[in-house]
């Protein structure tokens, strides 16, 4: 079982398949979409339905997945 687990789902009914934060249809895609020109709060203003702890735990595991390709 992933880590995300517990905060995202893929469902091909839901967003065609694509990785969507559990209870919701805003994907993980349009997470960091927005915060390539936005803060984690504007996103999360923006999408009230996605909460802080499930964003947070997103970006935690991207940020270890990319990390654990450069540690040997």
């Amino acid at each position: 079982m992933s880590v995300l687990d517990k905060y995202v789902v893929v469902d091909k009914e839901i967003a065609a398949g694509a990785p969507v934060f559990k209870g919701t249809r805003v994907t993980v895609k349009t997470l960091f979409d927005h915060l390539e020109d936005s803060s984690l709060d504007e996103f999360l203003r923006g999408f009230p339905s996605v909460s802080r702890e499930q964003a947070e735990a997103v970006i935690e595991q991207a940020a270890t997945n990319i990390l654990s390709e450069f540690v040997a």
